[in-house]
């Protein structure tokens, strides 16, 4: 049968509830159970059939159904309820931002990712980078931040996860069905679908832009696949990290340059870009290609605007996880491009090159070179991203490379299970969604019942097996298994069994099979008959990742063994749907990374908030979220150089305290039969991590500390027709050439009353000359770096002093002096440096250079 054409029916609704179609295209009942109600009241049936797609329903759902609801006072009144509450949202005046930033209200914030984890009927994710994004949206849109992202629209989205009757993860692309998802076409003015174009080796590339709106917020998603295209450029945003490099390269010009042209079109006027992650890095090169062509600036002025107005969010704890491009790749693509920019090949290269590392293009190094504001995600990656960047600023101490750190967290109302938001609302306050970062608010969840948060959370894992059940049972219906092992599956896992979840992507640094490392002492732990564990797995690895896939294998096959059938599950397919279920359901979060290589992680997160209690390695979030009292963490702070030996010590850990404290904790009840003491640590979990480790706390960082000092800069560097970014970048350039003059000459003489025992805590005068030669003494700083010496001499916790300037000693020639308080005992070391000063400046590192005193002339002493 060959169909010859298509006809798309759209609901006709009523007019008195004819306003569901306009929420069902805004993802805000994503984060609001309400709003969800009212599709599933019309046919409860239908809406689980639909998935819980508003779209999608209201495309099923009959019309005689819709009239029906007409006439029902209680479901109008929830109607009226809801449209009031997403009115309320939408035209509120009074948001956090207008409150703390007003002067700000006419900027404009572009956000660029490659994917974005909003809801499982818009698949355009594949796990943590994603969820993070769209949870960010989702808090840029609830704080009033003018603010827009930008993305591409996978029409295959990233994989459906099979899982075969042996064990093997099957993946599965299927073309998503458009009239069936919260997008819409983006039009202009005259009601045109909007198109731009790229410029490709030898062709031009034509994207189509689909808008999804989460609240008061828009995402812009680029897609290739149109008429216009040939076959393969078609296919160029099909599949989220999909193809070869060439596909790779290829989907994040898409993604920067094209997304650049986006905001042309659509008449968005950019102050700052945050470019979360290197996906995006090409569209600094188009923002500065147009200051070039449009406002006569040359590469180094456009570089000082790009500079001041980007921030760059990096998640990867290891350099091979940045997007890496063959140089013919480069050439191939940008051979066109980089005339633009007025620079040579050279040149261009160089922007993405590593210094140690002379044949690829790496776009985080790009992103670092660019951006002026850099971040980590969680304190402690911050330290690991300063350690494996550190040769992007060469000469400078690795502590000083200027990458800060916002710790990640989740979006609080979309991740808390709805029942219980109803507890909490009956005790925190009708307004506590308003207020979730206040840490004080969260104190009050100590006066919840501890019956009604155990009867709450037995509620939710209940329905986290019986749908985790039934996901087991499609599985095996699919694989044509036989109905005794279908059936067999309404005996697996016990309601009241403890319960422990591991859910992720299956990486190999993730350790999902440590829990396995010794399986006659799991065994001895899981089955003791009156307290019985059970454990379910989840995730998906990347369809090229082998070894992630056989992670996959091994866990099955130990679920299929005879001891462990019904207290081991693996579940397939794990997307954010399952996520909400184990999230709120679990007892117990385990997470096993190998330290330090997980960035930050955000799903420990969102089972504290639902008053699990995390088990985990002490990496990522997680370092800053333990407290000895809200939880469990595995083995030590400590880096191991052999990774078997870690393996042995993190495995004896977690059998150790599973068995010894966690166990015994979960089965200890008192004369009412209630774990009071288990509930004391669920409460510790969500008093201590709800608010911190949210959204709304990360997005308010984000705007304090990088959105608005962009903002800032922006605005400095473009008065007077960038009069400041001339003149930086004029400066920068004359300090460069004059630099190799500059010389410390420490004065032994001045400093001899330094090298005597002092007593703790007095000041010690230090001294020394600088030779500067032509550059004023204004447009440098000079310091003294010192601390304690450590066993293997280097500086232990160095502090800074800066030295100002006592006299003149002849020209182009000073001499510094400093005071510097030793409060403790021992034996410390200084040395003196000179860094280039300008207060204009983002960064005191934002040129790369630094003069240190030369050892080889006893610069550097000990007193």
């Amino acid at each position: 049968m060959h169909i010859c054409g298509k006809i798309t029916v759209v609901p006709d609704l009523p007019e008195r509830i004819g306003r569901l179609e306009e929420l069902s295209y805004n993802l805000w009942w994503s984060w609001n159970p309400n709003a969800l109600k009212l599709f599933e009241q019309i046919e409860p049936t239908l809406w689980e059939h639909c998935k819980h797609n508003p779209v999608y329903f209201l495309h099923r759902v009959s019309h005689a159904l819709l009239k029906n609801k007409c006439e029902d006072n209680s479901y109008l009144e929830l109607y009226d309820s809801v449209i009031h509450a997403f009115d309320t949202y939408m035209n509120a005046a009074d948001t956090w931002f207008v409150n703390h930033f007003a002067e700000k209200a006419d900027k404009q914030i572009v956000y660029l990712s490659a994917e974005y984890g909003l809801h499982e009927t818009l698949p355009v994710y594949s796990g943590g980078l994603g969820v993070l994004s769209g949870d960010h949206c989702k808090s840029a849109s609830d704080l009033g931040l003018p603010f827009t992202a930008i993305g591409l629209f996978y029409k295959q989205g990233y994989f459906v996860q099979h899982l075969s009757t042996e064990g093997w993860q099957e993946s599965k692309f299927t073309k998503l069905n458009i009239d069936k998802l919260p997008i819409q076409p983006a039009k202009d003015k005259e009601g045109k679908e909007i198109v731009i174009s790229v410029d490709f080796p030898g062709r031009e590339v034509f994207a189509k832009i689909w808008q999804v709106n989460v609240g008061r917020i828009c995402i812009y998603m680029l897609d290739t696949d149109i008429p216009s295209n040939n076959p393969n450029d078609r296919s160029i945003t099909s599949i989220l990290y999909g193809g070869d490099q060439e596909m790779r390269i290829s989907q994040e010009i898409i993604l920067g340059i094209g997304g650049i042209k986006l905001l042309e079109a659509v008449g968005i006027e950019p102050t700052i870009y945050h470019l979360n992650e290197g996906h995006s890095a090409f569209c600094t090169l188009e923002v500065m290609r147009r200051l070039i062509q449009q406002k006569g600036l040359s590469f180094e002025h456009a570089r000082e605007v790009v500079a001041a107005s980007t921030v760059f969010t990096t998640h990867t704890p290891v350099p091979a996880g940045s997007d890496r491009f063959p140089l013919f790749l480069m050439d191939k693509y940008f051979s066109q491009f980089w005339p633009f920019l007025g620079i040579d090949r050279d040149r261009f290269m160089q922007l993405g090159l590593c210094p140690n590392c002379h044949d690829v293009f790496n776009m985080t190094v790009l992103a670092l070179k660019i951006a002026g504001l850099r971040n980590a995600v969680s304190k402690l990656h911050g330290n690991v991203s300063r350690n494996i960047f550190h040769n992007v600023w060469q000469d400078i101490p690795e502590e000083e490379v200027p990458i800060s750190s916002i710790t990640n967290g989740v979006h609080t109302t979309t991740w808390l299970n709805p029942d219980l938001k109803e507890l909490f609302d009956q005790y925190l306050g009708a307004d506590w969604t308003k207020y979730i970062e206040d840490n004080k608010m969260w104190k009050k969840i100590h006066a919840i019942p501890d019956k009604d948060l155990w009867s709450q959370h037995l509620s939710n894992k209940k329905e986290m097996i019986t749908f985790i059940r039934n996901r087991l049972k499609t599985q095996k219906i699919r694989n044509g298994e036989s109905q005794r092992k279908i059936d067999a599956i309404e005996q697996w896992l016990n309601p009241e069994a403890l319960t422990i979840g591991f859910a992720r992507r299956f990486a190999t640094y993730k350790r999902a099979t440590l829990i396995f490392r010794d399986i006659e002492r799991l065994l001895a732990i899981m089955n003791k008959p009156t307290m019985p564990v059970q454990i379910i797995f989840a995730g998906k690895a990347h369809p090229a990742d082998y070894q992630g896939q056989e992670l996959i294998k091994n866990i099955y096959d130990m679920a299929n063994r005879k001891e462990f059938r019904g207290k081991i599950v693996l579940v397939e397919n794990y997307d954010m749907n399952l996520a909400r279920h184990m999230i709120s359901g679990v007892d117990i979060w385990l997470n096993t990374p190998r330290r330090p290589l997980e960035a930050s992680g955000t799903s420990g997160q969102k089972v504290s908030l639902n008053g699990g209690i995390n088990f985990s390695i002490l990496d990522g979030w997680w370092t800053e979220g333990y407290n000895g009292f809200n939880g469990w963490s595995i083995g030590y702070e400590t880096h191991y150089a052999d990774p078997h030996h870690q393996d042995d010590v993190d495995a004896q850990s977690l059998y150790n305290i599973l068995e010894d404290q966690i166990v015994p904790l979960y089965y200890e009840r008192n004369e009412d039969n209630l774990p009071t003491n288990w509930a004391k640590v669920m409460k510790a979990s969500i008093e201590t991590c709800a608010p911190v480790f949210s959204t709304a706390r990360m997005v308010q960082d984000y705007t304090k500390d990088l959105y608005v000092v962009a903002m800032n800069k922006k605005e400095e560097v473009m008065q007077n027709s960038y009069a400041l970014a001339r003149e930086l970048s004029n400066w920068k350039s004359k300090l460069k050439s004059s630099w190799q003059h500059v010389k410390i000459l420490p004065d032994q003489m001045l400093n001899m009353n330094a090298h005597k025992k002092i007593p703790a805590g007095h000041p010690v005068a230090l001294h020394t000359s600088v030779q500067l030669g032509s550059i004023s003494p204004d447009n440098v700083r000079v310091e003294v770096y010192y601390g304690k010496i450590a066993e293997d001499g280097t500086l232990e916790y160095p502090e800074i002093a800066t030295m100002s300037v006592h006299n003149q000693q002849h020209e182009g020639t000073y001499a510094y002096t400093a005071n510097v308080h030793l409060e403790t005992g021992g034996e410390y070391g200084y040395t003196f440096r000179v860094l280039p000063y300008r207060p204009e400046l983002i960064s005191e590192h934002d040129l790369g250079l630094i003069k240190w005193a030369d050892i080889s002339e006893n610069a550097l002493h000990k007193n």
